[in-house]
Order: structure tokens, then sequence, then C-alpha cells
């Protein structure tokens, strides 16, 4: 596996280069908190260039209408995305500190899979219905249902799983005969664009797909979130943003499609078996739970509660010695993503002691796994649900 990473580069109108200006931002290896790599920061310009193409591709050529070419040319993207596997897992470890334990299942085996089920998901769509006559009002009407492509599409992805939400929503827009400016993550960027050299290889129309990389969060997103060229808008990260994207894509009525942050609870019941409780802190540290699925808390009956803090008590101490080793295929939890987000999560443990809540595992940094941004397994009981820690992701 290698220590560096390829640049990630612009894709725009069927042609892989660096920005206008030749501007680039590192690619920081949260293992290490150095640089593994560099991506090209878009401008302005690019950004419009890649509208342009989107919409140009959408509207002039027959990607729309022509749905045995693009399942044939999506389904080909498809093939090279697992013909590239390792190289995929690489970027996922590297770039987005997967453990080899997560990037071997939702990092990398659960974005495939799941683009081999949109295509088989696009053989099942009925894409034209007669409902037959119908008199309303001593009007005779034939009714139709034609299902149709909604336009250009910006999907602007996180860092968390990038490659699983890419696949989700830039497949499944192709298939439906959309065109696609994808957006990744400052923080993931290469898994971005490495969808734009493999549909470049493939052989994707120009303008079908763009990819653009910045460094700048917000820039790119406001863009595309107000631009009337801009048909639908398909976001996965933080409420705060999603509730700016609705305001932005108001004033054109775009549709918009937004999966936002929340703070899952598992629920356990009378007659939960005792099994289940102990496997919960499996999911809650899963990739240093910076997942959508996590179920970061736990609500139990008091008649169960001593039970529970003791299982988990367990359950951590056997975790304890068995995370953050890259390349260990055992290991499910790495560090976590950033600088940023590494000063937030010890920052929202300080938070739950301050609040009174007793941690029973962890509760700081972890130095002696490297320089990286590695955050204990930690786990608070005792906790309110008044207190942060209870109701913030």
């Amino acid at each position: 596996m290698s220590n560096t990473l390829p640049d990630a580069k612009l894709y725009i109108d069927g042609v892989i280069r660096s920005s206008s200006n030749d501007a680039w931002f590192d690619n920081i290896n949260p293992w290490t908190a150095e640089s593994c790599g560099r991506a090209a920061d878009a401008t302005e310009g690019d950004v419009e260039e890649a509208i342009v193409a989107a919409r140009r591709a959408f509207d002039e050529s027959d990607w729309s209408t022509n749905r045995d070419k693009r399942f044939e040319l999506v389904s080909k993207l498809v093939d090279e995305m697992f013909a590239q596997r390792e190289h995929l897992t690489n970027i996922a470890c590297l770039e987005a500190g997967a453990a080899l334990g997560a990037a071997n299942r939702a990092h990398i085996d659960g974005a495939l899979n799941g683009g081999k089920d949109l295509l088989e998901c696009f053989k099942k769509v009925e894409w034209e219905s007669d409902r037959g006559n119908k008199v309303d009002m001593g009007i005779k009407s034939h009714r139709i249902v034609v299902n149709e492509p909604l336009g250009v599409v910006a999907a602007i992805t996180p860092w968390n799983v990038p490659l699983y939400v890419n696949v989700g929503k830039v497949i499944a827009a192709l298939l439906a005969g959309c065109t696609v400016i994808l957006k990744p993550a400052p923080d993931t960027p290469l898994m971005g664009s490495v969808m734009g050299e493999m549909a470049d290889k493939v052989g994707l129309p120009k303008g079908v797909l763009n990819v653009i990389t910045s460094a700048d969060p917000a820039m790119a997103g406001e863009m595309l979130t107000r631009d009337p060229r801009v048909d639908v808008v398909s976001f996965t990260g933080s409420t705060v943003v999603g509730k700016r994207i609705m305001e932005n894509g108001a004033s054109t009525l775009k549709r918009i499609f937004l999966e936002l942050g929340g703070k899952s609870a598992n629920i356990i019941l009378e007659d939960t078996p005792d099994f289940q409780i102990s496997c919960m802190m499996g999911m809650a540290v899963f990739h240093a739970g910076q997942g959508c699925a996590m179920p970061t808390r736990m609500l139990v009956p008091k008649s169960r509660y001593e039970e529970a803090v003791e299982a988990l008590k367990i359950s951590y101490g056997a975790f304890s010695q068995k995370w953050g080793e890259f390349g260990n295929p055992e290991h499910i939890m790495g560090p976590v993503i950033s600088k940023k987000q590494h000063e937030r999560v010890l920052g929202y443990i300080e938070l739950g002691k301050e609040e009174g809540a007793q941690c029973i595992a962890g509760g700081g940094p972890a130095p002696e796994k490297g320089n990286g941004f590695f955050v204990q397994p930690t786990c608070f009981v005792n906790v309110t649900n008044d207190m942060r820690i209870a109701r913030e992701e």
C-alpha cells in the first residue's frame, strides 16, 4: 500500500486538468497529520465551466433519452471501480483515515456493491406506463405517465465515507439520465477526482460527469446551489449547511435532497438479548464514529441499566488495544478526519465531563498511536438528556 496519493485533478467537460490558475492544496493524511498528496483548487471560473458543460450535455446530447447507451456506459464505470478496488482502498485509508477493516466494508465494498445494486434497480424502472382513459367533467383524457430525468444535478458529498456517498449520488443520477457536477469535501478530494478519471477512461460523453475540488468548503457549493442552470441538489452533511442549501435553492425551486446530522439512539427494551447490549460498542467506534448510521447513544430501562454499564465496560476494555493500527485488517477504527475534527471531538469529551457525565472508557487523545488525529474510544454513562453530548452530533 502506497504512502502517497496522486494528484486530485478537476474533470470538466471531458478534460482532466488542474485549476485554471494552477492552484493546489494539500491532501492531509489523518494518520500522520501530514500531506500525502495535493488537489486542484478550483476557481469560480472552473465551477462556471462545469455548470455550462453539464447543462449543455443535458440539453443538447442524447444522454437523457438514450437509456441503453447510458446503462452500458455506467455499467462500464461500475466495472472499472471494481477493477480499481485496491487503488480505491488505498485512497480511503490515506485520505479518509479509514482503518483497513473499515475500508474493506462500508468504504469500498459497500460502495461497489451499491453501484451493482443501482444497476439492478435500473432494470426494474417502468419508464412509461399507460393509465388508460378517464372521463372527468365531460372531458375524456388518455393518461400516460412518463418518468424523466430532472436535469443537472449538483452532488455535494462529505468526507466520512466518500466513495460510498459519491456512488450513491452519482451513479443513481447518471442512470436516471441526469448530468452531474460532483463536489467532494476538501478533506477527501481524490475520492471524487478518481470518479472523473474512471468516467474518462470508460468513455462517458463530455459534460455528463464533472468533478470540482476546492480548498474552500463553501465557494463551489454556494455557486451550485444558487445557479438557475442547476436543477437538483443532493447534499449529505451538517444541518447548518443543509439549511443554507434550502435557502439558496428556494428562489429557483430546485429539487433538494438532504441527508443531515443527527444523534442516533439504540433503544434497549426489557427483553433485549444480552449480546446486543455488548455489541453496541462496535457500531459506535466503527470508523471513529464518523458515519450517519452510527448509534452513538444508548437508551436503557432502569431495570437493566447496571447490566448495560458493565457490558460497555467489558466491551470498551476489550477494544482498547484493537484499534489505530494502519494496515491491520482486523481494525475498524483509525483517526478522525482532521485537526479541526480532532479538536472538536476532544472538546465534546471535556464538555461531557464538565456536565457531570461519568467517563468509563477513553476520554482523551491517543498520542501513543502517532502524530495523527487519534482520539481514544470513549464512552460516557450517567448521561442526562439535557446534556449537549446527548443532544448534539
